[in-house]
């Protein structure tokens, strides 16, 4: 298998970070106001980086994990997935700015363009959600193909509180036209049903962390193995 984008996947249907195209610019100004920042440096330092890692971040957006994560570790090498050319130009402006070379491509998590076991570690931060339930299968079942054997995968998502509500974008999920599909998006997002939908895809997965967000809602971090990798 090549390392090929294909035009057929880039033009596919997908939701933007904040759900409308136009709402992209204001990506960073959301990762501010809901306090993103220590959920990216608790997922860089779950990671446990290594020199000459090959780090893939699935749904990177505007590249902020990318970029922290290469503030924190200069020698691995780092790349970026998202089907969203607008907010991968944007990436690629905050990389070139903070002196980081960032490979950036353009595709979709259901079929990721890498080979198999090309990557030592993959992040996953507050894109599962926009997924559906087969979709979110097929990501992991991706990620599982392309990480090594002694690989981890590091996926951060909004999780649903004991009443079934999700606090991350609260108001804008509940307009009339997006309530519907977004209901059916985080329906798999209570308790521990993300980890268990990692366990089923084939990895060990280590005990859920929490980290509340700055406004209101929780993400729930999980670190997984591939099944019968040893842990270091």
């Amino acid at each position: 298998m090549t390392e090929k984008l294909s035009q057929t996947r880039a033009e596919r249907e997908y939701i933007p970070g904040l759900g409308k195209h136009f709402l992209t610019p204001l990506y960073d100004v959301a990762h501010h106001v809901f306090g993103l920042r220590p959920i990216h440096q608790e997922m860089i330092t779950l990671a446990d980086l290594r020199d000459g890692h090959r780090v893939l971040d699935v749904g990177c957006g505007t590249g902020n994990l990318l970029r922290a994560t290469g503030q924190r570790h200069r020698n691995v090498d780092l790349i970026g997935l998202d089907p969203d050319p607008q907010a991968l130009a944007r990436a690629g402006r905050k990389a070139r700015r903070a002196g980081l070379v960032i490979r950036l491509d353009r595709g979709f998590a259901q079929e990721l363009p890498y080979d198999d076991g090309s990557f030592d570690r993959v992040f996953s931060s507050l894109m599962l959600h926009h997924l559906d339930s087969t979709s979110k299968d097929a990501l992991l079942a991706e990620v599982r193909r392309v990480l090594r054997p002694d690989g981890l995968l590091v996926l951060a998502d909004a999780v649903l509180d004991e009443h079934g509500h999700d606090h991350e974008h609260g108001r804008g999920r509940r307009q009339a036209g997006m309530r519907g599909r977004m209901r059916e998006q985080l329906r798999d997002n209570a308790a521990d049903a993300v980890s268990q939908r990692i366990t089923a895809a084939g990895f060990t997965v280590e005990p859920t962390r929490t980290k509340a967000l700055r406004i209101g809602g929780r993400v729930g971090i999980e670190v997984a193995r591939p099944s019968g990798s040893a842990q270091k």
